[in-house]
C-alpha cells in the first residue's frame, strides 16, 4: 500500500502559483507600506544601526532601496514575470536583512526572515511546475 500519493502535476502548478501570488502580495505590500515614507523608514533603520559598525550612508542607501524592491519583487512575483531571478533577489534581499537583523541582535525578527528564507526557497526549488504565470503564457507563445 503506497501511503504517499502520487503527486499531480497539475495540483502541484496551481500550489506554486497560489503560494507565489500569496508571497507576491505580502511583499509588494511591505514595499507600498514603505514607499510613501521612505524617509521615516530610513531614519528608523539608522536609529536601530547605529550602535553597530555599518556606516550611516551604507545603511541609508540599503534603506531607500528596500522599499521600491520590495514593491518590484511583489509584482514580479504576483504576476509570475521573471520568476526564477525574481526568486533568487528576493532571497538575496532576505539574506541581506537577515544579516542586518542579527547584527543588531533582533533573532526573533532574524527568525521570521527564515520563515521568508524557506518560503522563496520552496518556490525556487519547484520552479519546475511554474505552469500559471505570465513566464509560462509567454514560454507558450
Amino acid at each position: 500500500m503506497n501511503l504517499i500519493p502520487s503527486l499531480r502535476t497539475s495540483d502541484a502548478s496551481l500550489a506554486h502559483a497560489l503560494a507565489r501570488l500569496g508571497l507576491g502580495i505580502n511583499i509588494a505590500t511591505h514595499g507600498l507600506a514603505r514607499i510613501g515614507d521612505i524617509r521615516g523608514f530610513s531614519a528608523g533603520l539608522e536609529k536601530m544601526f547605529a550602535a553597530t559598525w555599518l556606516p550611516a550612508f551604507a545603511v541609508r542607501a540599503t534603506a531607500c532601496a528596500i522599499p521600491p524592491v520590495e514593491l518590484g519583487l511583489g509584482l514580479l512575483l504576483m504576476l509570475g514575470l521573471f520568476l526564477r531571478p525574481a526568486l533568487v533577489v528576493g532571497l538575496l534581499v532576505l539574506c541581506q536583512l537577515t544579516f542586518g537583523s542579527a547584527l543588531t541582535q533582533h533573532w526573533d525578527v532574524a527568525s521570521e526572515q527564515m520563515i521568508y528564507i524557506a518560503f522563496y526557497a520552496l518556490l525556487l526549488a519547484t520552479a519546475g511546475f511554474d505552469r500559471y504565470s505570465l513566464d509560462a503564457w509567454l514560454r507558450g507563445r
